[in-house]
């Protein structure tokens, strides 16, 4: 294929199927099949084909259907491997699986974004759409939290409730099912504020709200207002604080691959 791929030209029907090698290779490696990593040749073998569909003509109908390509790759493997890694799971259980099956596809998405770099630098530019990256994690938030989210959800606000009665919970397991909200690039603080948030501060009004009565009967009046304060505040607090940090990252980061860029 090194010899296909240093051609000039190459429709997207000829290059596809030694980039589907590439991508059953790479699902492979993460679904744990084989340990067998990419080598410098072969990676560049796949980007060297992507820019061989690409260069004739950056914004033309091949290179269209080399991006639905890639999109329909993540829509099969998702539909295929994660959403069935999922089903039937619960609680702790569920958010477990969740919070890997997002690590495997955030590495997915790195190796991908990094063969079809080209896309991104004029296709995707010139036709003003999401990046390679910012696709993938679009359909994983379309295809997973659509079908899950309200288990997800479920499944936080009862482990943050449990910590509320006193009960011991795996703090990092929640943060890193919040953090999925906050690393889907631009638009997340928008899913994290309609999926989860409002939950959540509805959440903790109830349970100040059920609690107040006893605690009237049995606490001091600074005592009583310290306790309603705590339970209405400093979890609100916490988890705004940790997305404004989140994102205030995720610009930063933009920022240094914009100079990187230039």
């Amino acid at each position: 294929m090194a010899s296909e791929a240093s051609r000039k030209t190459m429709t997207f029907e000829e290059g596809w199927p030694f980039l589907q090698v590439g991508v059953d290779k790479l699902i492979g490696i993460i679904e744990g099949a084989h340990s067998n990593q990419f080598t410098s040749e072969e990676y560049m073998q796949l980007y060297t084909t992507v820019y061989t569909i690409c260069a004739p003509n950056p914004i033309g109908p091949e290179v269209q259907k080399l991006y639905d390509q890639y999109k329909k790759t993540f829509e099969d493997y998702i539909t295929s491997k994660v959403l069935p890694s999922l089903h039937g799971e619960k609680d702790e259980i569920l958010l477990k699986e969740l919070a890997k099956r997002w690590e495997d596809h955030k590495v997915m998405t790195r190796w991908l974004s990094r063969f079809f770099h080209y896309l991104d630098r004029y296709f995707l530019a010139r036709r003003k759409l999401p990046t390679t990256s910012e696709t993938s994690f679009m359909l994983f938030y379309k295809l997973v939290y659509g079908e899950l989210n309200d288990q997800v959800r479920d499944a936080v606000l009862s482990m943050i409730d449990r910590e509320r009665e006193g009960q011991q919970i795996d703090e990092a397991l929640v943060k890193n099912v919040l953090n999925i909200y906050l690393e889907m690039a631009e638009s997340a603080k928008k899913y994290y504020e309609k999926d989860f948030e409002e939950a959540m501060l509805k959440s903790t009004a109830t349970f100040a709200k059920e609690r107040a009565s006893s605690w009237i009967a049995s606490e001091s009046h600074d005592d009583y207002l310290l306790k309603v304060l705590e339970h209405e505040l400093v979890l609100e607090h916490e988890l705004r604080t940790l997305c404004a940090s989140k994102l205030a990252e995720t610009k930063d980061s933009d920022g240094e691959a914009a100079e990187t860029d230039k």
